[in-house]
C-alpha cells in the first residue's frame, strides 16, 4: 500500500513545517486528507502552519528533551523530518545532526515506528564545488543524523535528494538506492515523501532522488526491501 492508494487516513508529524520542503509535504498530506501535525518554535508560525489544515504544535528541537517531543508525537502514525539549519553554520551541529538523532529516539519513546529522514545526496557539492568547510561539517552532521538512524529499531527511511532547487515540480525523478547525482525541485521531494510515508516496502532503506524521466509514483513503486532469497 503506498501513499497514493492509502485508503485510510494516516496522522504525520512534520519536523521542518514551514521549511522548503515542509511546507509541500503539508500540502500534499493535506490533500490526501492525512492528519497533520507540524512542530514550531515562534509563535508566528503556528499561522502559517494551521493556514494549510495543519495542527501547530508548539516545540523546540533543540531545547526540549527527547521525552517532551515524544510527548508531542505521541499518537501519531509516521514522523517525517525535514528540518535543517538553512545555512546556519552555528545550527547546523544542533539540528541536522543531534535533532534529528533527538528526534528518532523521541519517535521511539512514543512508539511511533515509522520515520522519514530528508538527508542529503552524499555527492552534492564534492571536491572543487564545494562552498567550503561549513558545508563539509554539514556533510558530517547529515552523515551522523543517517547513521543513527539506521541503527534504530524503527521502520526508517532515508531519502537523499540531489542539490535542492525553488523550480516548479516535474512530477519526474530518478530514484534509486544509487544514482548519478543532479538537481531536484524541493517540490518534488514533498511529492516523493508523500508518496513513500505510508510505502511499507520502502522500509530501512536509504533513497537518492533527482529530476528524472519516470513518474514519482512509478519510480518509488520500483524501489523494494525484503529480505534476500537466494534462487530468486
Amino acid at each position: 500500500m503506498t501513499a497514493s492508494t492509502h485508503t485510510g487516513v494516516g496522522s504525520v508529524f512534520l519536523i521542518g513545517a514551514t521549511g522548503g520542503v515542509g511546507q509541500h509535504v503539508v500540502r500534499l498530506l493535506r490533500e490526501q486528507e492525512h492528519r497533520v501535525s507540524g512542530l514550531h518554535r515562534q509563535p508566528s508560525q503556528a499561522t502559517a502552519i494551521e493556514a494549510t489544515g495543519a495542527m501547530a504544535v508548539r516545540g523546540d528541537l533543540v531545547d526540549d528533551s527527547a521525552q517532551t517531543l515524544a510527548a508531542a508525537m505521541a499518537g501519531h502514525d509516521a514522523v517525517v523530518f525535514t528540518a535543517g539549519a538553512g545555512g546556519n553554520p552555528d545550527m547546523v551541529t544542533a539540528i541536522d545532526e543531534r535533532g534529528a538523532m533527538k528526534a528518532a529516539d523521541a519517535a521511539a519513546l512514543a512508539g511511533v515506528r515509522r520515520f522519514v529522514l530528508v538527508s542529503v545526496f552524499m555527492d552534492a557539492w564534492r571536491g572543487e564545488k564545494s562552498p567550503g568547510p561549513g558545508f563539509e561539517r554539514y556533510m558530517e552532521a547529515k552523515r551522523a543524523a543517517d547513521v543513527h538512524l539506521s541503527g534504530t529499531e524503527l521502520d526508517w527511511l532515508i531519502i537523499r535528494p540531489g542539490t535542492l532547487t525553488d523550480d516548479p515540480g516535474t512530477g519526474r525523478v530518478d530514484a534509486g538506492v544509487a544514482i548519478t547525482y543532479g538537481d531536484i525541485p524541493r517540490a518534488d521531494v514533498a511529492a516523493a515523501i508523500a508518496h513513500a510515508v505510508f510505502a511499507p516496502q520502502l522500509n530501512r532503506l536509504a533513497i537518492e532522488i533527482t529530476t528524472g524521466s519516470q513518474p514519482i509514483d512509478a519510480a518509488l513503486s520500483a524501489i523494494r526491501s525484503g529480505p534476500w532469497q537466494p534462487g530468486l
